[in-house]
């Protein structure tokens, strides 16, 4: 491959761009018309403009990618994450025009595309799954009488689903029909499909996922373990790796079963592999996830790996250049996603233009991001700004690192998730490692981010105020008696 295009925007785009240099390659970018200014588009070889805003009208475009792509003498498309990432229909596309996809087969997209298809591929493995009906189902009266069956709560959740759309908790039979309705609505509208499956829902989950890397070959290792439980709307926040609850032993028996879980759709390229795992620390296969994730670069700081290079050369056709014994953990890795979004507005976005953007910097901290000060929050696309990573000798050190980096991060223009990081950091129950998925519904609310910021207000006043008087002590010229010399002179 001497040149890829990268059919993707913002940070993940800039990111993958960075490492197709490092490799002496060349990229092309692509952008909508409200991206026409972006890093990721200045940062490449060549671009080309998709079209309007919209991602409809640019970025999921599939054809039209593959068209400048073929235009362009393109040898590869790397789809980032999000948008045509995990669509095995765009994967075939790019490879019947004679193109490298850069990730997984189609078949293993769509295998593990659909979470019924996913459960049902593992199964000769004997990996743990949640309880649960084996098949997707749009009929209210069976998933009434599945769900009496395994016993309430139960989950449902959409078959083609992610993102926690389509997704209900249902505590009891009185609400099943009416969470069954809503569901098969939701999955209808932003999936196409409303079928949804039906299993028993496990309190107090913890969400933890496996970094894999497979060739073409059957070698497959896994990159350990990322907790992945801080979130809001089923959507990850923070994530950490290795997980604070983890044994050595847990460890290899969860990442054992990841690659078998790669191993059991024939998957080749970087994929990640989720389970929950529940307070008396058994783990359940939930689903594998496709592509390049948003918290990869935790996995890169304590394995080594450049987990795009490591795309990149597999889609080239390369054998891993390592083993599962090379495979050490080195110290402890911290991201929290910094979105445009305000914590003490029920995490709504927040769009507005960046009039002041300051990175913090210094050892072990890494920003991932596709914005300069200036620059609009546009208003069609995920409100993620950055990912901001650290990396410890420990997890304490790691933790102290972030809450410094988060201080000196200064954006100004637009509401941020940075305040909510601090208050996760700071928070007894993530420094212990006793948390869960409900994290957010026990403990935040944004009054305590809002008291925290009165009290800093008035420490900030009382300093300013005591400097202020300080200073006139300083400046106050001395008052002296009136001398005979200027009683003369008055004369």
């Amino acid at each position: 491959m001497q040149k890829i295009l990268v059919a993707n925007r913002g940070e993940i785009a800039l990111r993958i761009m960075r490492t197709i240099r490092k490799m002496g390659l060349k990229s092309v970018a692509v952008y909508s018309e409200a991206d026409r200014k972006s890093p990721h588009v200045l940062f490449a070889d060549e671009a080309v403009c998709l079209g309007p805003a919209p991602s409809g009208q640019s970025y999921l475009n599939g054809d039209k990618i593959i068209a400048f792509a073929r235009q362009l003498g393109v040898d590869g498309i790397h789809p980032g994450y999000g948008f045509l990432s995990e669509n095995a229909e765009f994967a075939q596309k790019v490879e019947d025009a004679d193109i490298t996809f850069i990730g997984p087969s189609p078949e293993a997209m769509r295998i593990m595309g659909s979470k019924l298809a996913a459960k049902e591929s593992v199964k000769k493995y004997n990996i743990p799954m949640v309880p649960g009906i084996d098949r997707a189902i749009d009929d209210v009266n069976l998933a009434i009488e599945v769900a009496d069956k395994i016993g309430y709560p139960v989950l449902i959740k959409a078959s083609a689903g992610g993102g926690g759309k389509g997704m209900r908790i249902v505590e009891k039979a009185d609400d099943m029909q009416e969470q069954m309705e809503r569901a098969i609505s939701e999955a209808r509208s932003s999936f196409g499909d409303g079928s949804v499956f039906i299993e028993k829902y496990v309190s107090s989950p913890r969400h933890i996922e496996v970094q894999v890397v497979a060739d073409k070959f059957g070698n497959i290792i896994h990159g350990f373990e990322r907790e992945c439980s801080i979130q809001r709307r089923h959507q990850k926040v923070v994530e950490e790796t290795p997980s604070a609850i983890i044994t050595p032993e847990l460890r290899e028996k969860i990442g054992d079963a990841a690659v078998l879980v790669a191993k059991s759709c024939n998957y080749t390229s970087t994929g990640t592999v989720e389970f929950l795992l529940d307070d008396k620390m058994n783990f359940y296969f939930l689903e594998m996830n496709t592509r390049l994730q948003v918290e990869h670069p935790v996995s890169e700081m304590i394995t080594g790996l450049d987990l795009v290079e490591q795309q990149i050369r597999i889609a080239s056709g390369l054998t891993l250049g390592f083993t599962q014994e090379d495979m050490v953990l080195n110290g402890h890795a911290i991201e929290l996603r910094v979105y445009a979004e305000d914590p003490l507005n029920n995490f709504l976005p927040s769009i507005g233009t960046l009039t002041r953007y300051e990175k913090p910097t210094g050892e072990g901290i890494r920003v991932d991001d596709g914005y300069e000060e200036g620059m609009t929050i546009p208003i069609y696309y995920d409100p993620m700004i950055a990912k901001l990573v650290v990396h410890g000798k420990t997890r304490t050190e790691a933790i102290q690192k972030m809450l410094r980096a988060i201080k000196d991060y200064k954006i100004e223009g637009v509401a941020t998730t940075l305040p909510f990081g601090t208050f996760v950091f700071e928070h007894e129950a993530f420094f212990s490692g006793r948390f869960d998925t409900h994290f957010v519904k026990n403990y935040y609310t944004p009054e305590k981010i809002k008291e925290k910021q009165k009290n800093n207000a008035e420490i900030a006043a009382i300093a300013a105020l005591k400097y202020w008087v300080e200073k006139q002590k300083m400046l106050n010229p001395v008052e002296h008696k009136s001398t005979s010399w200027k009683r003369r002179l008055a004369h």
